[in-house]
């Protein structure tokens, strides 16, 4: 890492975690121009010493986001600037690995130092490099892979609110989906969530082909922002130079939203709605537009949690994200919701690299269980229930119970046969309004003692 010789120590401002410091044009000069997202190092005669990026550029005045906040920092700071972006270790090594939010390993593994960096927030993929999206990501979750399957290249999030079991289901699917590679983002998690991820990642024995950049929620704030950005780098790199099949997953990008705002009022910024910067939008459009399946590559996939703060969908952080992104699952009473779930490339999978009978069995659970909900609110209000009314109740416990809940693991193909079954259990044949030949094929033929009893 080169390191400029010339220091500048004329501190202008210290404001929240932002170092605002004069460059003389003369100077500047001299010495290597400075420039946007240039790295520099902070040290300060007490001791203190830190990495910071430009996040501005003003005439003579140069705003660096100090990583390791500014606690501790006086006005008798210096600065040297390196003349390039931030980087981040980029090789095999980083297999099995966890890295601060400043690219600093977080384990006790050995020294990356010799290893090579590659720098970070790159432009997104040209998109005449990128291939339609036509493979699945299978992750053995009934309610993703039967109702709104995961497609390679896919941005989608994860809406869902605080208290939730966002985290164990985002673990979950980095285990059981079939990628060749997952990167973790953290975004200021508390230690137990740290722990709780690395702890599933070891005993489903898939860490050794994950990479892991966690920013706590004890860490400076201004290293969140750069959690998202080390991640797809280095997924990026993967997918596009080792031809690998590449699942990002981050959790919470409603926090690296919040720290973007932090940041935007230390620069004194105009907010825009409920206090977030104007260019939310194009911020989390940057990250999100990285995935792509590459031509000549690999894919990148990218998995996010968005939480709603209090399951407000028109708070500006997921009303955002769902302009960019291709549909979203929706988490709740540790379900996920078939209503307001959408996957917008679904339609690319389903009959197509899965079974003929994928989409008919699809749409014929989503219609009876809207009928069961429409049955549950008639049983609400104490309304006379039909037969079939109750058959339609006992339909809908059984799509909760095998299909909704997010314990519930299975392969696509085990599913489709339960949604089979299911349909076998509760309603007769000509009820089921599907095509003669998939019946014929798929439809258990059941007596009268194999059948449930109805709901009462």
């Amino acid at each position: 890492m080169s390191q400029s010789l010339v220091r500048y120590s004329k501190v202008v401002a210290i404001v929240g975690d932002l170092l605002k410091i004069s460059v003389p044009a003369a100077a500047a000069a001299d010495a290597q121009a400075v420039a946007y997202g240039d790295l520099g190092l902070v040290e300060d005669p007490g001791g203190f010493k830190s990495l910071a990026r430009v996040i501005k550029l003003e005439g003579e005045l140069v705003s660096l986001q100090v990583f390791a906040g500014t606690k501790g920092l006086t006005t008798r700071a210096s600065v040297r600037f390196f003349g390039h972006p931030m980087r981040v270790t980029y090789s095999a090594n980083v297999l099995g690995r966890v890295f601060r939010g400043d690219g600093t390993p977080f384990d006790t593994g050995p020294s990356l130092s010799q290893d090579p960096k590659i720098e970070i927030d790159g432009p997104s993929a040209n998109p005449a490099r990128r291939l339609l999206a036509s493979k699945m990501v299978r992750t053995d979750v009934p309610m993703i892979d039967i109702f709104n399957s995961l497609v390679e290249s896919q941005k989608i999030p994860i809406f869902s609110v605080a208290g939730e079991p966002y985290n164990a289901l985002l673990a979950r699917i980095g285990i059981q989906a079939d990628a060749d590679i997952v990167v973790f983002g953290g975004l200021g998690m508390i230690f137990d969530d740290y722990h709780y991820f690395v702890r599933r990642f070891e005993d489903a024995g898939v860490f050794a082909r994950t990479v892991m950049f966690v920013n706590l929620a004890s860490d400076p704030v201004v290293e969140r922002l750069l959690v998202p950005d080390m991640a797809l780098a280095v997924a990026e790199r993967f997918a596009v130079e080792e031809g690998k099949r590449v699942l990002v997953l981050l959790t919470d990008m409603t926090a690296y939203a919040d720290a973007m705002k932090e940041v935007g009022i230390a620069m004194e910024a105009v907010p825009s709605n409920r206090g977030y910067m104007g260019d939310l939008y194009s911020q989390l459009a940057r990250r999100y537009e990285k995935a792509a399946d590459f031509k000549d590559g690999g894919s990148l996939t990218i998995l996010s949690v968005t939480t709603m703060p209090g399951g407000d969908v028109t708070h500006p952080v997921p009303d955002n994200t769902g302009y960019i992104t291709e549909g979203q699952f929706y988490l709740h009473d540790r379900m996920l919701d078939p209503f307001g779930s959408l996957s917008r490339l679904k339609q690319h999978v389903i009959g197509k690299v899965t079974r003929e009978d994928h989409g008919q069995i699809m749409n014929t659970m989503i219609r009876f269980y809207s009928s069961a909900r429409d049955a549950e609110q008639k049983q609400a209000m104490a309304f006379d229930l039909s037969e079939f009314d109750l058959r339609l109740l006992k339909f809908g416990k059984l799509f909760r119970e095998r299909f909704m809940d997010i314990d519930v693991s299975l392969p696509l193909e085990a599913g489709l046969d339960l949604c089979w079954q299911t349909l076998a259990e509760c309603f007769a044949r000509d009820e089921l309004l599907m095509k003669e030949s998939l019946m014929d094929k798929y439809l258990p033929r059941l007596d009268d003692d194999e059948r449930l009893p109805t709901a009462a």
